[in-house]
């Protein structure tokens, strides 16, 4: 089979499209021949430099999301068959071999039934931002799980709601019945953040964002979904309700992280900081059902009506893809392997 593999960390010129020997999947796996892999910002850094330690692995195939057919079944494996429609997600996490390769082999848990109606494209496109955005939504005393209704009543405040997460972030609270404001730095994305769903889209650029945000929500927002808190952390406490939570997922903007103590103790917040690749077994099993619910009720879309425009490269060209990623594109960056 194909695949993208490197052997030491460095710039995207690392990745090499080589051939290797088909898996073959053990105990409790499963093989899925990938139709699209997608690329997320982890994969690139990862790559580049080890972010997450050190790899104990010579040679990795990255890719953590991919979507694509159950190829073969590893001994033990029930309850589904070869020909199957799955998405993956989180495949290279603890493993050499990701989506980036015509086959890959996962535990049963990783390759998640696939709707009928849902594409690869849209497959390939959930793993690590949709989960991502699940834990954020549920990361406080609001809900523990999502489900349409958990969110009604709700104030969702999503930071950059044109990226990946904070698209997915919007199509997951808009399912659950909050009421979403997100912001943003363009017309354009103001564009892609309403398409997602988002009931009131604020240009931080343009407009007096502190002021607007209150208008929206006199009361507070009950939780923030942040993609960049040493940026937008003094922001955050002026539009909070007493009592909310700042789920924070990404360090755009800075690695560190300042707060007034007293400012902030006084408004009883939590804070919650996700990161998949410790969360809890049980907890990515939740955010998978919930995903899988959105998904079949058609709460979930990507392209540009639903504000991810798509961005296809094919699997020689994954370095390419790997820097669209790193160079910040708008939208979801897929390989396409079929």
């Amino acid at each position: 089979m194909r695949a993208v593999v490197y052997s030491e960390p460095g710039p995207s010129s690392v990745l090499r499209l080589v051939e290797r020997d088909l898996p073959e999947p053990g105990a409790g796996q499963v093989r899925v021949r990938v139709v699209r892999s997608g690329v997320n910002p982890t994969d690139w850094k990862q790559r580049a430099g080890g972010t997450y330690g050190a790899s104990p692995y010579e040679e990795i195939t990255p890719g953590q999301d991919g979507a694509g057919t159950i190829d073969a079944l590893g001994p033990g494996v029930s309850g589904v068959a070869v020909g199957d429609r799955v998405w993956v997600h989180m495949a290279q996490h603890g493993s050499a071999h990701g989506t980036a390769a015509e086959y890959v082999v996962v535990p049963l848990h990783k390759a998640v039934p696939l709707p009928a109606a849902a594409s690869f494209d849209l497959g390939a496109s959930l793993g690590v931002p949709a989960i991502t955005a699940h834990r954020a939504l549920t990361s406080g005393p609001e809900a523990d799980r999502l489900a349409p209704g958990t969110l009604a009543g709700r104030t969702v405040l999503v930071q950059g709601g044109a990226g990946a997460v904070g698209n997915a972030a919007i199509q997951l609270a808009h399912w659950a019945g909050a009421m979403v404001i997100t912001t943003v730095s363009s017309a354009e994305k103001a564009a892609l953040a309403t398409a997602a769903g988002a009931d009131h889209v604020v240009n931080y650029r343009e407009d007096d964002t502190e002021s607007l945000i209150r208008e929206l929500a006199p009361d507070g927002v009950d939780l923030v979904v942040e993609v960049a808190p040493a940026t937008n952390n003094d922001l955050d406490r002026a539009v909070i309700r007493n009592g909310g939570t700042i789920a924070i997922y990404a360090n755009n903007g800075g690695d560190e992280l300042t707060l007034p103590v007293r400012a902030t103790f006084s408004l009883n917040l939590r804070y919650q900081f996700v990161l998949l690749y410790g969360v809890a077994k049980e907890l990515l099993a939740a955010a998978v059902e919930d995903i899988t619910a959105a998904l079949a009720a058609g709460a979930i879309g990507v392209g540009a009506e639903h504000g991810v425009p798509l961005h296809h490269y094919s699997l020689d060209q994954a370095a390419a893809a790997h820097d669209a990623v790193e160079s910040g594109v708008t939208g979801k960056v897929l390989i396409d392997l079929a």
